[in-house]
């Protein structure tokens, strides 16, 4: 309030030294006695403002008040040149005369807005029902007005009447991208957050939407940001209705994907950990093969939580986990069967018969008082866990469509946060994450499967580019790791899916995790080579250029395997007859081939060293950066074993 009459007390000053000057003026007088009038007239209803204006919603308020400051400003300066007196000063002091016609137009459209104003700020008893159409300041912008509506409604309105106006808000916003900016600018964010915050449902669900909506810039989502939208959204992934979570994540996901520095603040706010447990709800709880590790291992890394946890599709983790349990139960607990909580029991039941045997005697005020907060603070985590068991119980009794929708935004949210974030990512590795998109991989529905496997390309991508998290996260031998991967091959060796390209892609940045003996993984990538899209045919050949590129250890051993399935053949047909966006990586990873085994009797049998020959003659090929220095490596690696006339090992 103090604010608004603050900017108000500006324009009004201008307003009457208009006034003043307009009386003192002596050339011109008729017209700055029309701008003087004008002027009495605006000081009066801006006063009239100032004295009403006690509304929560004051941003029209200040746009007007700030174009009309402008106007009174251009004005004054008007009426002032009109004091000249003397001969001199009139000839030297040009005014044009359609000066004057301007400032007269432009002080009629601030009383328009300024009266606009004094009936919007009304009382109710005071107002009428005629409709008080729009102020001059939105005449090149009609859309202002009802968009001041709506915000005004999200302020002052009831439950419902907030729902309605957030259901405008999203169908502008989702129309036209300047409508979303003007939101912006007008303020319509807090009043939005503060709904999705303490709003009903529906109310929720249209104010995240818009939230979502308006966020399609960077500089859009940095301002949402900094509005406070990341402990909103935190509060609702914990507590809210599951369909107001579900566009929560789908929101969550738009602003991270417009704007990636924001990343680290959802994750600081828990929404990661949020999301990994919806995506976890009854997806891991199935597969509770692993044996249960005691309080007292200690859990050191992710095969042991998942050990704890979850659940292995693969036979030999099976039989590994009941070699566990085996052995362990060989060892006698001192306490024979019982858990190694039943010491402790013991010695309470023991404490509490020593209590009975003792007198009765009156508690002192300290055990009061401790008894008092003992009970109290019990009594706050029975309430919190009958909080937790009533979300769970909603949500088991949600639609199973409801559930999968879940499931789809939280893989989006998840997908969108993982890109090029290495906290997030080592965050998802330790977590049920990369085992929940494996089993969402397969079981999952076409959106959920399609997400899944987003998340895993970003994940994987962030660990090639970070060896500490390709070890700790891909291990060979950890159960999570080794479901992606069967996951991953599943999908590749069908090869008549949408998620092929996906799935290349992962196991493509996974190719330093992959032991000498995993020829398995190489011979569906060769395959794809042969028949398929250029496409496909394309990441295959990327995929295989990292499995043989010579920063991989076990280069030469991956590159008899692409030989001895098939590869060398395939390869040539793509250099000569491919597009040139399959044909580039198909001779890398020839080149690759050659420089690993240039000794190999297939590579002669085909002509290897034809094409390489011919390759470097091909001016687009020796333009392409990648091929500048390996081409002719390759090619001269390959003459020092064999001879372009004679075919046969050398």
């Amino acid at each position: 309030m103090a604010d608004l009459v603050k900017e108000l007390a500006v324009p009004i000053q201008l307003a009457d030294l208009i006034v003043k000057a307009a009386n003192e003026a002596y050339s011109f007088k008729q017209d700055c006695q029309e701008l003087r009038c004008k002027a009495e007239k605006l000081a009066a209803l801006l006063r009239q403002v100032a004295r009403t204006s006690n509304v929560p919603y004051q941003r029209p308020t200040l746009r007007i008040a700030h174009e009309t400051e402008q106007v009174l400003e251009k004005t004054l300066a008007l009426v002032v040149k009109c004091h000249a007196n003397g001969i001199l000063k009139r000839i030297f002091t040009i005014i044009p005369a359609a000066a004057f016609q301007k400032s007269s137009m432009q002080l009629e459209n601030c009383l328009g807005d300024v009266s606009w104003l004094c009936r919007v700020s009304a009382s109710e008893e005071d107002q009428d029902d005629e409709y008080l159409g729009l102020p001059p300041i939105a005449a090149n912008e009609p859309i202002l007005c009802l968009i001041w509506e709506q915000i005004s409604i999200l302020h002052t309105g009831s439950l419902e009447e907030k729902s309605d106006g957030a259901a405008s808000l999203v169908s502008l916003a989702r129309d036209n991208d300047r409508y979303g900016k003007l939101i912006i600018e007008e303020g319509g964010v807090p009043p939005l957050l503060k709904l999705a915050k303490e709003g009903g449902k529906e109310g929720q669900e249209n104010a995240v939407r818009a939230i979502g909506l308006l966020g399609r810039d960077a500089e859009s989502v940095e301002h949402i940001v900094n509005a406070g939208v990341c402990a909103v959204f935190a509060k609702i992934l914990k507590d809210g209705h599951m369909k107001v979570q579900s566009v929560v994540a789908w929101a969550v996901s738009e602003l991270v994907g417009n704007h990636r520095k924001c990343q680290e603040h959802f994750a600081q706010n828990n929404i990661v950990r949020f999301l990994v447990s919806h995506l976890a709800f009854e997806t891991v709880q199935e597969h509770s093969k692993y044996s249960i590790a005691t309080k007292k291992q200690q859990m050191s890394s992710i095969h042991s939580v998942l050990i704890a946890s979850n659940t292995s599709p693969n036979p030999n983790d099976q039989r590994t986990a009941q070699y566990s349990e085996e052995s362990s139960s060989k060892v006698a607990h001192p306490l024979g069967n019982q858990a190694p909580n039943a010491m402790a029991n013991m010695v309470d039941n023991m404490a509490q018969r020593g209590k009975l045997q003792q007198p009765p005697h009156p508690p002192n005020q300290r055990q009061q008082t401790n008894d008092g907060r003992r009970n109290s603070s019990t009594t706050k985590r029975n309430h919190q866990h009958q909080g937790q068991v009533s979300l769970a119980v909603t949500r088991e009794s949600e639609s199973p469509a409801l559930k999968a929708e879940m499931k789809a935004m939280a893989a989006r949210a998840l997908w969108q946060l993982s890109k090029e974030s290495l906290n997030i990512c080592r965050s998802l590795t330790e977590s049920r994450a990369l085992l929940c998109f494996a089993l969402l991989l397969e079981n999952g529905h076409e959106d959920i499967q399609s997400y899944s496997a987003m998340a895993l390309v970003e994940i994987t991508a962030v660990a090639e580019k970070h060896p500490d998290l390709r070890r700790t996260a891909f291990k060979p031998t950890y159960p999570a790791a080794k479901a992606v991967v069967e996951k991953l091959l599943h999908v590749i060796e069908k090869a008549d899916s949408d998620l092929l390209i996906p799935c290349i892609k992962s196991i493509g940045s996974l190719a330093r995790t992959f032991r000498a003996s995993e020829t398995r993984v190489i011979k569906p990538l060769v395959k794809l080579l042969d028949e398929s899209e250029p496409e496909v045919a394309m990441e295959a050949s990327i995929a295989l250029n990292k499995f043989t590129t010579t920063q991989n250890y076990l280069c030469d051993v991956h590159s008899k395997t692409v030989i001895s399935a098939g590869g060398a053949k395939h390869l040539i047909q793509l250099v000569y007859f491919g597009e040139q966006m399959v044909q580039i990586p198909a001779l890398m990873l020839l080149c690759y081939v050659a420089i690993n085994v240039p000794d190999s009797e297939t590579l002669a049998e085909e002509e290897v060293l034809i094409v390489l020959e011919w390759s470097l003659k091909q001016a687009h090929l020796i333009a392409e950066p990648s091929l500048e220095y390996l081409l002719p490596e390759a090619n001269s690696r390959l003459k020092l074993y064999q001879s372009r006339g004679t075919r046969g090992f050398h």
